[in-house]
């Protein structure tokens, strides 16, 4: 079944790339504005054999992973604060749900005037974009726990330390799973969106180098690198990690 899967893709895709090329031998744009499959994999051959092309990946990478991190411990905390005390959910709740709605971009100018050109900018930012959907979920799960799992430690003397890490947590764990993705998502997004305004290395500083250069085949080549890490984060880390979940709580 995964041969087939795998075979179906393959060939999806290289129907894109035969496309793609079917096009560009039409000639009905200019090589500086539609490059040819080829022109792009030069592109990304140079960049991996001078090291800008992997250096710019563990870069963005590195920042990314500082992002989440610090979005994942503040988000699931903040939601675990509103899920439990309601006075934390009437207020913070509200500025929590307001600042959801911020394009990760609009941070930005106030990065840039905190931490100038820096990592702590970046990472600023990645933290900003991904932090709310993390405390969302998180706070949604709490709330959707049944009541007769709460009732159930309470009679049995639970805590209300024990209550929230051996009983909630644990429940609403297909909840957090949700928010760590969406998390990841916006934190991918913001670190490159960051990088491109900032111009501080990474792939976003790559992207935004291409574009000075009037190089559209740069540009073309970091996106695909952008989009194949993406999928390739979203196979081998989340979709494996929420199989696991949904067997675990016979959702699958």
């Amino acid at each position: 079944m995964k041969g087939k899967i795998t075979a179906k893709r393959i060939a999806f895709y290289t129907g894109i790339v035969v496309v793609w090329q079917i096009v560009f031998s039409l000639n009905l744009w200019t090589e500086n504005i539609f490059p040819s499959p080829i022109q792009v994999a030069e592109d990304l051959a140079y960049g991996a054999a001078d090291s800008s092309l992997f250096f710019g990946i563990a870069t963005s990478m590195a920042r990314l992973v500082a992002g989440l991190v610090i979005s994942i411990a503040g988000g699931v905390t903040l939601g675990i604060f509103m899920a439990r005390i309601e006075s934390v959910n009437q207020t913070v709740g509200s500025i929590v749900l307001g600042l959801q709605s911020v394009p990760s971009v609009a941070w930005v100018p106030m990065a840039f005037l905190w931490f100038g050109l820096s990592d702590a900018g970046i990472i600023f930012v990645t933290v900003a974009s991904s932090l709310f959907a993390v405390t969302i979920n998180t706070y949604s799960g709490m709330k959707n726990v049944p009541p007769s799992y709460i009732a159930a430690a309470r009679n049995m003397g639970a805590s209300e330390a024990q209550l929230i890490t051996n009983v909630m947590l644990p429940a609403a764990f297909p909840y957090l799973i949700s928010g760590f993705k969406q998390g990841w998502a916006f934190a991918w997004r913001g670190v490159i969106g960051a990088e491109i305004i900032f111009s501080f290395l990474g792939l976003g500083f790559l992207l935004n180098v291409g574009r000075e250069l009037n190089d559209i085949s740069q540009v073309i080549a970091i996106m695909l690198v952008i989009m194949i890490i993406g999928i390739l984060i979203d196979g081998f880390v989340f979709k494996k990690v929420e199989r696991k979940v949904m067997s675990r709580w016979g959702l699958a």
